[in-house]
């Protein structure tokens, strides 16, 4: 069973929290696969690791290139796995596939977001009922995370 993390976006955006979460995943030695809602925010969010930060860049790739397989990070709209990532990561509603074979799942979530929320709260059910180790986290004013469950 993966252990399964909710992040709760409260008091930052997606662009500014994922970064720092995939560069960690990285330096674990994970691969990473980051699935979102749409063809549009996946080329949002491939331009934007690339620039997010003045002194670096995150390496990544997107599923319409090729050699997806070789890359550290890659960024989807399918609920494929091509880079054999250990981490996935489910954005902006991204509905997850079956868990089975990745060591940890995330769900980043924007609290402004009804919709978001809502997605959220039913696959914590559903993951928690199936027998996944689930934890909630939210962002503290600070924009540190804060383990609430």
């Amino acid at each position: 069973m993966a252990e399964v993390l909710f992040y709760h976006l409260t008091e930052s955006t997606l662009e500014e929290a994922l970064p720092g979460l995939l560069e960690r995943s990285v330096a674990r030695g994970w691969r990473a696969v980051v699935q979102v809602g749409s063809e549009e925010r996946r080329d949002a969010l491939d331009q934007h690791l690339w620039t997010f930060r003045d002194d670096s860049f995150l390496a990544h790739g997107t599923d319409r290139e090729p050699h997806a397989a070789d890359q550290p990070v890659l960024l989807t709209v399918t609920d494929a796995n091509p880079n054999g990532a250990a981490i996935r990561f489910m954005v902006d509603g991204a509905e997850p596939p079956p868990l089975d074979g990745y060591e940890r799942a995330v769900f980043l979530f924007d609290g402004h977001d009804q919709l978001q929320l809502e997605s959220a709260r039913r696959h914590w059910k559903d993951l928690k009922s199936a027998g996944h180790a689930v934890t909630y986290w939210q962002q503290g004013p600070d924009k540190r995370w804060e383990r609430k469950a």
